[in-house]
């Protein structure tokens, strides 16, 4: 198969052939339809955050099951599939307990195949490292099958893989990491792929008030479309006092889905006494979050974290299909450009170069 392998940080990826091998017990082979290129690509391709090359990288992905090995029985060939870069064992503590999303975290070495067994990609004999479980920068990826779900085959597969990272990401975040209320006020800090979706799930939530907070006038005018109900520049204004203001002491909940100190620290300083503040974006390994002590303890404020959105996503995936055919979640809006495999690096660098007008850039199969 061809992939985009990356050898050295912030070069180009190469189109290379490489070699998957066959499914073996529990694993499945799909046939990639649509990749989505997300920041987090970003954070390993520029050495934010240590890979070891060379890897195929890509996480966002939806294609159609070609193979299965022993053992499987949550897909067939045949079914269009959305992946996730959170497998889950189904037998943890936190699976048993309805948090499977943080089951990757703890138990990762069940998703892989182990020492001595033959690596499932590899490139003249030379292992090539599999992303996230994934790499799906690539026309096939051979995977555990706790790492799909199957969805309907009249859904759009470019519109599916979106689902499968920053859909879940930023709606899972609303719907069960802060669970947001009817009536409340949100703030959104960023208004990437991920952000958008935070302020498209606030907003099937019943959110009264949405604000977007973003460097981009562009990415702020997006974000109305998925249902910001007021835009904030911090370029242009003190943002923590714009929010403030805007709703009269504070909102509800924040949402931090940049990955910086600055923003984390920002979101927290958004709410009001009690609120709930979420942080979605890779905070670089090493960078510690600064807030105060004593007025979290008499205000009673809160500060999260949410990986994945804190999915339950063989539940989620199908229901946030359907909530995309009730024109509820605008997938089609996120769509910035459709591009071949050969397009890869300058939509890593669109991305790096926070370009306002890209969402989310979608490669395309076939």
């Amino acid at each position: 198969m061809k992939a985009a392998v990356m050898r050295e940080p912030n070069k180009p990826l190469s189109i290379e052939e490489v070699t998957i091998d066959k499914p073996g017990p529990r694993e499945v082979l799909v046939r990639l339809k649509a990749v989505g290129v997300c920041h987090s690509d970003v954070h390993f391709w520029d050495a934010n955050f240590p890979v070891e090359t060379p890897v195929i990288l890509g996480h966002e992905s939806a294609g159609v099951v070609e193979a299965v090995g022993s053992m499987v029985s949550a897909v067939k060939p045949g079914d269009h599939v959305i992946s996730i870069l959170s497998p889950f064992c189904g037998t943890c503590e936190y699976c048993l307990s309805g948090h499977m999303s943080v089951c990757h975290t703890i138990n990762k070495d069940q998703f892989q195949r182990q020492m001595g067994e033959a690596p499932r990609l590899s490139i003249k004999g030379e292992k090539v490292g599999q992303f996230l479980n994934l790499s799906s920068f690539a026309e096939q990826i051979l995977v555990h099958e706790n790492a799909l779900c199957a969805i309907d085959k009249d859904m759009p597969l470019d519109r599916a893989c979106l689902i499968g990272c920053g859909v879940i990401t930023g709606v899972g975040s609303v719907f069960h990491a802060a669970k947001v209320e009817p009536g409340s006020t949100v703030a959104v800090v960023g208004c990437g792929g991920v952000g958008l979706s935070a302020i498209n799930g606030a907003a099937i939530a019943g959110a009264s008030r949405i604000i977007a907070v973003d460097l981009s006038d562009e990415k702020l005018q997006l974000a109305v479309r998925f249902g910001a109900t007021d835009v904030v520049n911090p370029s242009k204004v003190d943002a923590v006092e714009a929010v403030k203001e805007l709703t009269k002491g504070g909102v509800h909940y924040a949402f931090e889905c940049v990955g910086l100190k600055q923003t984390a620290e920002q979101a927290y300083h958004m709410m009001r006494p009690r609120g709930v503040a979420t942080l979605i974006g890779m905070i670089t390994p090493g960078v510690n979050i600064e807030i105060p002590g004593i007025e979290m303890l008499v205000t009673e404020k809160r500060l999260q974290g949410a990986i994945m959105g804190s999915n339950q996503f063989r539940i989620d995936f199908p229901r946030f299909v359907e909530l995309y055919r009730q024109g509820k979640l605008h997938l089609d809006d996120m769509i910035s450009d459709r591009i071949g495999l050969d397009g890869i690096t300058g939509a890593l660098q669109n991305l790096k170069d926070n370009k306002g007008t890209v969402a989310r850039q979608v490669v395309m199969f076939d």
